[in-house]
């Protein structure tokens, strides 16, 4: 039977959500496109504030890798949007001129910031604060510039606004109101809010309507009704969202405020759906994540043929950390003359508490400063519970475990994600679940804030009774329970020979794996048997398989080998030929003293390579990326050693070996460290007559200062030394462990204990190294010797724009 043509228009959180549920139920049914107007995979939007804050990097909250659209047979397009849907042809058209025809198709547009239409709106420096690009257009004018203004006193204005703070930007925030927060919080709590987060440098001005942008082409400050101005270099829109429908009604679908849709998301078109903040569902646009994916559920079940009843709407309910402090609201925030309030105040603690009750029941509820009660209110105001069970539960010795054990199966555990107790317990009892990690992993609950992880844990324990253990090990993924060191453990016992092998012998809940485990035991099966194992090439990420970095735009970056960052004129020519010759839109010197060639279109790569006839830099690797060195004692007036000739041979040493995760090296002649060794996963420094060696740098976003490991006074010495650390920690990290994060784990004493002092086990350790490095074959040769195989492999691999 053919596949049923499925195609999504939006990549974020709610479309994806859908294709998630109907992958979960007819996994083989659908041949599904999806298109993206960003180029990006899915992403987690509201974590967005913390990419701004400084807290995290993209990477961290994208939800489905590139990896996950390949391993599902998903067709995506990013940076591509639809312009036009034919209704009777049923098909989509976008803006590259591309035709996708459709059996299904989900609208899934998300909305707009909207933003207000002021004299000078359309200055540079006026941005929204709504994806990616906001944020990076954010942070680069954090580096020019020093005072920013944010219009918006809601949730997404104060978050932006202490992002600016983080940046280093004195921030100013203007809100219509005169307090924060209006929809979510009472007067009480959002003085309290404002009182707290002007203690953290914000500055606020109330009751301000703004009423001009100033500035000639940039933006220098603004004016307000009452005759007030102020400066400002950066002006920040945070003023709300309206539902993205301008390509539905464009189509003729039927919109409203938003897409209309009956209970199963279905449009007055047929077999055409709306989902997400688009929607608008019995007079009502939801923004928050939970509905959004009840929305998906609905949907897919719909589409799968599930008798169901549908979407009935969500009860709203907000929690959210607001800068840093907890805060809670649902249902019905302010007394009337018709309810009454049960309220606490704790000045001293910063604590406030107010539970709204009308005719006896419980309406709703504001928690500032102390939400632990949250779980508990949410359900009692669900189920319109009466203020005396309430006050009894307050009274009596009622913990959260207690509370969680009463909840109906459909009480949702996770907002974020819109996953309810009866889904969380369903899979903790069918699929012997016994983790977090486990339960995150097949349901996506905590998978986003993490707020629920302790309601979670309560399921567990509840669900599992005795055999849940507090201590819980961490497995290697959700696929199984087996730790890393235990399935390493059993290869071995067992004598298994590859990744297939693995997952059936070991019991894997997912046969094919997942985009977590496939990786790692690809890469412990070649780690275990160097010489017997094949690399399976479809178990490695994606840019480690295409030999090329994915850039934002679609597009890929080469980075030919430049052994410790040393070149000729020979491949200088070479690059510079490529580069002319494929219109390379960006030619960049790398920290690692390399030269990338940013902007490759997918389809060239394989004759890139060909015509530089150069190793690859393995820029994309889990293994050795670069040895930057300094120019070392022949030409340094401070240098002691020889470091561009030990850089190099490191470089060839260790080149094309497969670690848990990226390496990279230096080699300085000199205490003054020119080659950055500190930050390093391992660093080479030299003194007079002797190298020392330090290890567990790492630069990053989690920044830590290696540790010398030891000093030796000979290059083999030298090579013998990093060659064992390099082995040890191969065997023994996880898979993705930096060895900043190893040697944290378990300690530098103990690996000066392993490599320096016990001689045997180094010995050991390197003859091991020795075996792995003697059957490293360069993948990147194959395309230059047999171009085709990888142009066959690009041909299966769609997480990128296709070829012209």
């Amino acid at each position: 039977m053919p596949k049923q043509r499925l195609v999504l228009i939006g990549n974020g959180m709610a479309g994806i959500r859908a294709v998630e549920e109907l992958l979960k139920r007819k996994p083989n049914q659908f041949d599904i496109v999806v298109f993206g107007t960003e180029p990006y995979p899915n992403y987690n939007r509201i974590q967005l504030s913390k990419v701004l804050q400084g807290d995290t990097q993209v990477s961290d909250i994208t939800l489905n890798e590139w990896q996950w659209y390949e391993d599902n047979n998903i067709r995506l397009y990013p940076g591509e949007t639809v312009i036009n849907i034919d209704k009777e042809k049923q098909l989509v058209l976008t803006d590259k001129d591309r035709q996708e025809a459709y059996d299904y198709l989900i609208i899934a547009t998300g909305s707009n910031p909207f933003m207000l239409p002021l004299p000078g709106a359309d200055k540079e420096g006026v941005t929204a604060f709504r994806d990616i690009k906001d944020c990076e257009k954010m942070i680069e004018y954090s580096r020019k510039y020093k005072k920013a203004a944010v219009i918006g006193g809601g949730l997404l204005g104060l978050e932006a606004a202490r992002g600016l703070l983080n940046l280093g930007m004195d921030v100013d925030v203007i809100h219509i109101s005169d307090f924060l927060m209006e929809r979510q919080l009472d007067r009480a709590a959002g003085e309290l809010l404002q009182k707290e987060l002007e203690q953290q440098g914000m500055n606020f001005l109330l009751n301000k309507s703004t009423t001009e942008i100033t500035g000639k082409k940039r933006v220098t400050g603004l004016k307000f009704k009452d005759g007030d101005s102020i400066d400002a270099d950066l002006v920040v829109m945070a003023v709300g969202i309206k539902p993205n429908v301008a390509l539905a009604n464009e189509s003729g679908i039927e919109v409203n405020r938003g897409i209309v849709v009956n209970d199963y998301m279905e449009t007055n078109v047929p077999n055409v759906f709306a989902v997400g903040e688009c929607a608008e569902h019995r007079q009502m646009v939801y923004g928050l994540v939970a509905p959004l994916y009840e929305q998906g559920q609905a949907l897919a079940k719909r589409i799968c043929g599930v008798d169901d009843k549908g979407y009935q709407g969500s009860v709203l309910s907000t929690q959210l950390k607001v800068s840093g402090v907890d805060v809670f609201s649902t249902g019905k925030i302010n007394e009337d003359e018709n309810s009454k309030a049960i309220k606490l105040y704790d000045e001293w603690n910063g604590v406030y508490k107010k539970v709204v009750v009308e005719d006896g029941i419980l309406t709703g509820s504001v928690l500032f400063g102390d939400t632990k009660e949250r779980t508990k209110l949410l359900s009692f105001i669900k189920k319109g519970a009466r203020v005396e069970e309430y006050l009894e539960s307050t009274s009596s010795d009622e913990s959260e475990s207690d509370i969680v054990a009463s909840m109906p199966e459909d009480e949702v555990i996770c907002g974020c994600n819109g996953v309810t107790k009866g889904t969380i317990v369903e899979a903790i009892k069918t699929k012997d679940l016994t983790t977090l990690e486990e339960v995150k992993g097949h349901t996506n609950a905590s998978r986003s804030c993490g707020t629920c992880k302790s309601l979670v844990n309560d399921l567990l324990k509840l669900t599992l009774g005795d055999e849940y253990s507090a201590d819980q090990k961490e497995s290697i993924c959700a696929c199984t329970t087996l730790t890393k060191d235990e399935v390493i453990a059993k290869i071995k016992e067992k004598g298994l020979t590859n990744t297939q092998q693995v997952r059936d012998v070991l019991g894997w809940t997912s046969k094919g794996g997942c985009s977590k485990c496939k990786p790692a035991l690809n890469y412990y099966m070649g780690m275990l048997n160097p010489k017997g194992y094949v690399d399976e090439k479809e178990s490695r990420f994606v840019n480690e398989r295409l030999h090329a970095n994915i850039q934002k735009n679609g597009t890929y970056s080469v980075v030919p080998r430049m052994y410790g960052g040393v070149t000729n004129s020979d491949d200088l020519r070479k690059i510079a030929d490529v580069a002319d010759k494929y219109e390379v839109g960006m030619i960049k010197l790398t920290g690692g003293q390399r030269i990338d060639l940013v902007g490759i279109e997918k389809q060239d790569l394989p004759s890139i390579w060909a015509d530089l006839d150069m190793p690859s830099g393995h820029a994309y690797a889990k293994g050795l990326r670069t040895v930057k060195t300094c120019i070392g004692a022949s030409f340094c007036r401070f240098g002691t050693q020889d470091s561009v000739g030990m850089g190099v041979d490191l470089e060839k040493k260790f080149e094309g070996l497969n670690t848990p995760h990226k390496i990279k090296m230096s080699v300085s002649a000199c205490p003054r460290n020119c080659a950055e060794g500190a930050v390093k996963d391992v660093g080479v420094v030299g003194l007079d007559g002797v190298w020392e060696i330090h290890v567990g740098g790492n630069g990053g976003t989690e920044m830590r200062k290696a540790d010398l490991l030891c000093k030796v006074k000979t290059s083999e010495e030298l090579m013998e030394i990093v060659g064992a650390f390099l082995q040890y920690y191969r065997e023994e990290a996880n898979y993705l462990e930096r060895t900043s994060a190893w040697v944290e784990r378990v300690g530098i004493e103990h690996v000066k204990a392993i490599i320096v002092e016990d001689k045997v086990k180094r010995a050991e350790y390197y003859a091991r190294m020795e075996e792995a490095l003697s059957v490293i074959k360069e993948p990147w040769k194959e395309t230059i010797e047999n171009p085709t195989l990888l142009r066959d492999l690009y041909e299966k691999v769609n997480v990128a724009a296709e070829a012209k």
